[in-house]
């Protein structure tokens, strides 16, 4: 064991956090699961999911509308999601924090409502070129209904963004800045607060994509100062399904309803529809209540461990998990920002990204192949895709040397 590994196991206890996650304990193909597609959804704990389970199997029943007990209880834990989601995010108020399906629909939200009532021809709206397609597609969508231009702040060959070059594109008709807080394809982290400041000094608003920040680092919207800010609860070990938007109060207020239907009116008559107060405006239907409780079982078990503590390991998982790749001929890591989420993306000179995920699946290790929807920065870097090994928290060194030593079997395959 080397002296990295062995500080990394003193300060953290992975493998007990291990024994927390069913899926782990498997085997793909006869070798153990090195599961290390985190940033695509990550794995479940039991303690998500015997509340999703106690749900179904006890409590079962609509929320919000009944005067039953079923109800009374499944509105009661659904809720609680809500308080837990204000203090996990130091929120003002519960009435602040949307449930969505997750990160992609929280913008198509703030891109929808707050846009068409906001954003006129001649406007603009600036994003980053490192951005996933969530955070692009809507902001094009709204730019090609109402004239407006989208504009993109440039990354160098690290994978950080630009500064210089995003406060030149601010300017009086900037009217958001909608940015990622932690890249999916690059693993950079951006600096949102400096992002915000400068956007709300040129008079604009400013959007966060959370969804890779949320499970890794501590997040204070209001030491942010952000407007909104997007996350989505299978990424932070919840269900799919389910995800939180936060918005300003004041901001929440002056926009449209985003969906019509059930939960969200106060009154309905065939001249006049009035709308519910926040945040229950932009909740029509029923919601994906056991997501919710879900996600309130896994915000329950981050806080257990401490996003501290996690960002803390996380960090020694990647300075040692780039050390180890570096070592392999012809890799190359695609994103080497200074400060860096766990993600290590790369390609292998004369090998296509598929086929070693294909080979190193066989191996029992999962990664993720492709542009990881953020087909800007593939180009950027001038490949069609690459190989990403995305870490949590119930990672080891064990299986990052497993993944280094599938690499270098890799490269006997295609020799």
């Amino acid at each position: 064991m080397s002296a990295l590994t062995t500080d990394i196991a003193a300060g953290f206890d992975v493998e007990s956090i291990r024994e927390d996650f069913p899926v782990l304990k498997q085997t793909i193909h006869g070798k153990p699961l090195v599961y290390l597609d985190n940033a695509a959804t990550a794995q479940k704990p039991y303690a998500v999911i015997e509340a999703i389970r106690k749900f179904h199997e006890v409590d079962c029943a609509n929320i919000h509308r009944g005067v039953h007990e079923l109800s009374q209880r499944s509105t009661a834990a659904y809720e609680a999601t809500r308080a837990k989601m204000k203090r996990f995010l130091n929120a003002r108020s519960k009435s602040e924090l949307i449930f969505v399906r997750g990160t992609t629909e929280g913008i198509n939200l703030v891109a929808s409502s707050w846009g068409r009532k906001n954003v006129r021809d001649g406007d603009e709206i600036i994003i980053s070129a490192m951005e996933h397609h969530s955070n692009i597609v809507p902001w094009q969508m709204l730019c090609e209904a109402t004239g407006a231009t989208l504009r993109v702040i440039p990354i160098n060959d690290r994978g950080e963004l630009v500064m210089e070059a995003y406060e030149k594109l601010l300017n009086p008709r900037t009217k958001m800045v909608a940015v990622t807080h932690v890249s999916n394809a690059l693993g950079t982290i951006n600096p949102v607060a400096e992002i915000i400041s400068m956007a709300h000094r040129a008079g604009a608003l400013a959007l966060i994509d959370g969804a890779q920040a949320a499970p890794h680092l501590k997040v204070d919207v209001i030491a942010l100062d952000a407007d909104f800010y997007a996350l989505s609860g299978h990424k932070m070990v919840g269900p799919t399904g389910i995800g939180i938007l936060y918005g300003k109060s004041k901001l929440l207020n002056a926009m449209p309803p985003y969906q019509g239907g059930g939960d969200m009116i106060k009154t309905v008559t065939f001249e006049k529809t009035t709308y519910a107060d926040l945040p229950y405006k932009f909740e029509a239907g029923t919601p994906n209540i056991a997501g919710g409780i879900g996600l309130g079982a896994a915000v329950d078990y981050l806080n257990n461990i401490g996003l501290n503590r996690i960002a803390a390991y996380e960090h020694e998982l990647l300075v040692y998990g780039t050390q180890a790749l570096e070592q392999i001929p012809g890799l190359r890591m695609i994103g080497t920002a200074r400060e860096k989420a766990a993600v290590l993306s790369f390609v292998i000179e004369g090998i296509h990204p598929h086929d070693i995920g294909t080979v190193l699946d066989r191996m029992g290790i999962a990664v993720r192949t492709g542009h990881h929807c953020a087909q800007p920065v593939m180009d950027r870097f001038g490949v069609p895709a690459t190989t990403r090994a995305s870490l949590a928290f119930y990672n080891t060194t064990r299986e990052i040397d497993a993944l280094a030593a599938g690499l270098r079997k890799v490269k006997e395959v295609f020799a």
